[in-house]
Formats: C-alpha cells, sequence, structure tokens
C-alpha cells in the first residue's frame, strides 16, 4: 500500500506485475489534508508493506503509521534515505523539514534506489526483476533532467521566477536556480492572508510574472 500517486507510480515502475498496489490517494488528492477512511485502514491493515512519504506529509495519517508499527507492520517513509543536512528546512512548519522532496530528481533518484532495497529485501525471489526495472527508470530520470536543465537555459535568469498557491516548490527552485513564491506556505493547512495577497500582488507586477502555476489539489479561489 502507497499513499499519494508519485510513490504509488514509483512501486508501479518498479514492482510492475510482481506486486499487488494499492495506492489511497488518487489524483488531485491534497495529502496535507487527506483523512483515512474504513476502507483505506482495512487496506493499511491488509498490506505486507507501507511505503509513505514522511516528513509531515501526510499529515493526519501519521498517528495510523505509528500504530502500524506498533503492530509490527512493515511501514517504510522513503524519504528517510536523504541526507537531512540537504533537506530545506522551515521554523513554521511541524516537521521541519519542506517533505515536497520529489521535485527534486537527484532526491527521487535516491528514493529509487531506498525503495528498491527495501523491495528486495522483502520479496527476494523477485530482486532481480526489481533491479532491472530501477535501472531503467533511473536511466529515464537521468533523461528528464537533462531534458530540462537545457530548457531552462533557454529562459533568461531573470525571468526565473515560479509563482505558485502553495509553496511545494522549493526543491525545484533550489535544483534549477528559480526563484519560488508561494502564496500559502508548505502545509495548505497554512491560509494566505490579505496582507499576504497585497504583497504577492505587487510582486507579480514588479517583477513582470507573466504566468501563476495553480495545483489541482489546491482551490483556486484564492490566488485568482
Amino acid at each position: 500500500v502507497t499513499t499519494t500517486t508519485m510513490i504509488t507510480d514509483l512501486l508501479h515502475e518498479i514492482g510492475g506485475d510482481k506486486i499487488d498496489l494499492e495506492g489511497l490517494m488518487g489524483t488531485g488528492v491534497d495529502p496535507h489534508l487527506y483523512k483515512a477512511s474504513e476502507n483505506d485502514l482495512t487496506k493499511l491493515f491488509e498490506a505486507d508493506v507501507i511505503f509513505y512519504n514522511g516528513l509531515h506529509l501526510e499529515g493526519k495519517l501519521e498517528d495510523i503509521f505509528e500504530k502500524m508499527r506498533e503492530q509490527q507492520k512493515t511501514t517504510i517513509a522513503v524519504t528517510d534515505v536523504l541526507d537531512k543536512s540537504t533537506l530545506i528546512g522551515s521554523e513554521n512548519f511541524a516537521s521541519n523539514y519542506d517533505p515536497h522532496v520529489w521535485f527534486d530528481i537527484e532526491k527521487w533518484t535516491q528514493i529509487t534506489s531506498y525503495v528498491t532495497k527495501n523491495l528486495s529485501e522483502i520479496d527476494k525471489k523477485n530482486a532481480a526483476f526489481y533491479s532491472q526495472n530501477a535501472q531503467q527508470y533511473l536511466e529515464r530520470l537521468s533523461t528528464l533532467n537533462s531534458f530540462i536543465s537545457a530548457k531552462i537555459e533557454e529562459l533568461p535568469k531573470e525571468q526565473r521566477i515560479l509563482v505558485t498557491a502553495h509553496d511545494a516548490f522549493n526543491y525545484f527552485g533550489k535544483a534549477y536556480n528559480f526563484q519560488v513564491i508561494g502564496l500559502q506556505g508548505l502545509s495548505t493547512v497554512a491560509e494566505a492572508g490579505v496582507q499576504d495577497m497585497r504583497e504577492l500582488t505587487q510582486f507579480i507586477i514588479d517583477n513582470k510574472v507573466k504566468a501563476i502555476f495553480v495545483e489541482s489539489s489546491v482551490p483556486r479561489r484564492t490566488i485568482e
């Protein structure tokens, strides 16, 4: 069982038809606010292994994962592999780290290897299969990283500004040298105030920002 769509996709790529994969969250679901249904709890209790992001991304599910561990359920936070010194901190976020690590392909590469290692240890007979799939996936990630870097080079440095509703893209900004401005904080639990809106509006005008990106999991009204 997996939580977010990113992790579900990763396990699908690595596990293929050798695993019975159940993802809890569908497309466009906000993991910060997600509440487990009775059906979700059944999936979690029946799972052989649970893969989740960690760093308090799945805020309301943390207590459930703790109970799972107490019952000797194998739960794996994929971000455990990352060096904490490379994570982006936040004084205003409960975990003190930004959990949106998948926007940095180098970090997702580390997570891919970590997930593959854990899956191979749990299911040794299919380890070679998982390793082969992971290698192909890692090659695609490398190609993607090269494509993004080359594309961004076409954009003048002063125009590398990313404005969005939710402050989820700081790893992208750090990896590809973008200034990232989010109206809401790291967690969508935080609401934007009138002063936040005024400051962002002025920033957009002053910097002649041409586009604002709104995630499908965040209400459009505030940013509009």
